[in-house]
């Protein structure tokens, strides 16, 4: 016979190793993530309207399937429901948004009570309007949001508007076009990928405000009737490896409160525009892009821009052949190829970059006040291709306390278009000239201003 005490022990043992299983379960559950409870596969096919297709969805979201076919929307398609995918059958899923009021085709939006929106997708199917109709595609204050595969264009608004997605959204491989607001307009968004996707003839292809930690790669941009890429108060971004060309604006517009941005591998080409426009901004880097037949200066710093590093980049123009079908040789000759233009900047690295038949300036230096800019070990080509005589190849005002070393500069042609390779203006202090190798200007080298240095260039 067992003794009572002992009795006793056995069952609190067992209790609590009941106890700690149980709880021992219940914690192991509560690590795992909600989704994918109450779920269902809407076919769209099967209701009237489309809205009453997504008013089917239960409450743990689900997928709508848009068969093949034209849907006429008189009013915005509202979803407000987490966990949900909306998926065509590629382009010949096709909204058409008919409202002339402005309004959207499709509103992406949490219910009031709600806060946030988690985890929506739409992919696969084409958004259009008309010039009076709004955003083709809208969401607002959604997290975890795929965009993928769309064809979204003739919306009289922005084709996608994103307000307030703070949490991953991604719009990759869409086809965007024709909309008579922004490509794509980024508000208030964080931690954003935008890639893959061709954009063309839209006011501006994309437009980042107010954001950060943008991801833009691999796009290619044609035909603004703006600009390609306008960013403003903006930080720790990259947009790399993208094609910006032809924009009646600039290609690239960068403004406010942006720093930490690097733009790196791009290609900017037949703009009428600026190439890069950097207005007031700081801690940029600007690394192993191509700028060519740029209408207008490739690169115009101003209005304080500082600590921008530019590096590794070419400038240049296709060669004008007026041999060549006179189609051609107007299109090569309207879009010259320029240099670099800096205005009121200070603390500015400018090292490494090839310039080749700019049409007038490589470097312009211009303003009532420039400091600390180290201009180092850039090659010059045949400056002012189109000024024969008239440009310098680096012009330069009211510069202090700056070093300009190691350059080449080269005007070999059989009849010469450089002026002249330095060109000092305005009150020029406390800089360094030295160690240039100088082609095709024998002229002396001379600095208005106070203890300058000038030694160890080398003319021929």
């Amino acid at each position: 016979m067992q003794r009572p005490d002992r009795v006793f022990n056995c069952i609190a043992i067992s209790l609590i190793v009941l106890l700690t299983a149980t709880y021992a379960s219940m914690a192991q559950e509560s690590e795992h993530q909600a989704g994918g409870e109450n779920t269902a596969v809407i076919d769209a096919a099967q209701y009237e309207q489309l809205q009453d297709a997504i008013d089917a969805l239960p409450d743990g979201g689900g997928m709508i399937v848009l068969p093949p076919g034209r849907y006429e929307l008189e009013k915005p398609l509202i979803l407000n429901t987490d966990f949900v995918t909306i998926k065509g059958a590629g382009p010949s899923t096709h909204l058409v948004n008919i409202n002339k009021d402005g309004q959207p085709a499709l509103h992406i939006e949490p219910p009031e009570e709600q806060g946030k929106l988690n985890w929506i997708q739409v992919t696969d199917l084409r958004i259009t309007g008309n010039p009076q109709s709004g955003n083709g595609l809208e969401a607002v204050d959604i997290e975890w949001l795929l965009l993928s595969r769309l064809s979204v264009d003739h919306n009289g608004g922005d084709g996608i508007l994103m307000d307030h997605c703070n949490e991953d959204p991604r719009v990759a491989d869409c086809l965007i076009t024709y909309n008579g607001g922004a490509g794509i307009n980024l508000l208030a968004c964080h931690d954003m990928v935008v890639s893959a996707n061709q954009i063309e003839d839209n006011q501006d292809g994309v437009r980042c405000i107010g954001g950060f930690n943008l991801t833009m790669t691999g796009n290619n941009f044609d035909d603004q009737k703006g600009h390609g890429l306008v960013i403003e108060d903006t930080y720790g971004s990259v947009v790399s490896g993208n094609m910006i060309e032809e924009s009646i604006g600039h290609a690239v517009v960068l403004s406010g409160a942006c720093y930490g941005i690097s733009l790196s591998a791009n290609t900017f080409t037949h703009c009428q525009g600026e190439g890069v426009r950097l207005e007031g901004v700081k801690d940029i880097t600007l690394s192993a892009n191509g700028f060519v037949l740029m209408r207008q200066y490739a690169l115009h710093a101003l209005d304080g821009a500082s600590q921008l590093t530019i590096t590794g980049n070419t400038f240049s123009r296709f060669p004008y052949d007026p041999s060549k079908p006179l189609n051609v040789a107007k299109a090569h000759k309207s879009d010259p190829g320029q240099g670099i233009l800096l205005e009121n900047v200070h603390d500015i690295t400018l090292n490494g970059n090839t310039f080749s038949e700019t049409s007038g300036e490589a470097i312009c230096i211009r303003g009532q006040k420039n400091q600390r800019i180290n201009i180092t070990g850039n090659t010059i080509v045949n400056p002012s291709h189109d000024h024969p005589g008239e440009k310098a190849a680096v012009d330069i005002a009211n510069l202090t306390g700056s070093i300009i070393t190691n350059n080449t500069l080269t005007d070999n042609q059989e009849q010469r278009t450089m002026k002249q390779a330095f060109l000092f203006r305005g009150e020029c202090d406390f800089n360094i000239v030295s160690n240039n190798l100088i082609f095709g200007d024998k002229s002396e080298l001379s600095i208005p201003g106070k203890q300058n240095r000038i030694r160890d260039n080398m003319s021929f």
